[in-house]
């Protein structure tokens, strides 16, 4: 058998978080991070289009089995930012079509059960104990890369048991 490589992607117009799982039926051998910034500046179409834009070109590139992006959800309190981050999920779930992947939608809840063991774990909780997984010594920032590689392992944990 040979690598599996997972992307997982945590929306957000101002960052997106990109994280990388590199593996085979066994372990994680690698893994990378990152994310794609807009500036507030900018009109929502322009943001959303880099953010598509960098997406397709990342999946393109790296060509994974399989990507795993966080389910939206909206907060009664907020409920514009539920909105916005459907319009960021909307492009990125474009770019994973127009990729050619296997693309899922997971609710953060799960993901923070699976690698934290808490549905309800904080930002901080849920970046040590992705570093613990990784065996990664720095803290990892920005906290949507921690988190999208969260996402990440967990499509990696769901595809292996395909195999």
């Amino acid at each position: 058998m040979s690598g599996i490589k997972i992307v997982g992607i945590d929306p957000g117009l101002a960052g997106t978080g990109i994280g990388v799982i590199e593996g085979n039926s066994k372990e994680i051998c690698g893994y990378s991070f990152g994310s794609i910034s807009t500036d507030v500046k900018d009109p929502i179409p322009f943001r959303l289009n880099r953010i598509y834009s960098k997406t397709l070109e990342l999946l393109c590139k790296i060509q994974p089995e399989y990507v795993v992006i966080e389910d939206i959800f909206s907060l009664e309190k907020y409920p514009r930012s539920g909105i916005i981050l459907g319009k960021v999920s909307g492009v990125l779930l474009l770019a994973a079509y127009k990729a050619g992947l296997d693309v899922e939608e997971i609710p953060v809840r799960e993901v923070k059960k699976i690698i934290s063991g808490n549905g309800s774990a904080d930002k901080f909780q849920m970046e040590r104990a992705v570093r613990n997984l990784l065996k990664h010594k720095e803290p990892i920032r920005p906290f949507h890369a921690s988190d999208a590689l969260g996402l990440a392992i967990t499509g990696y944990f769901r595809y292996k048991r395909r195999l």
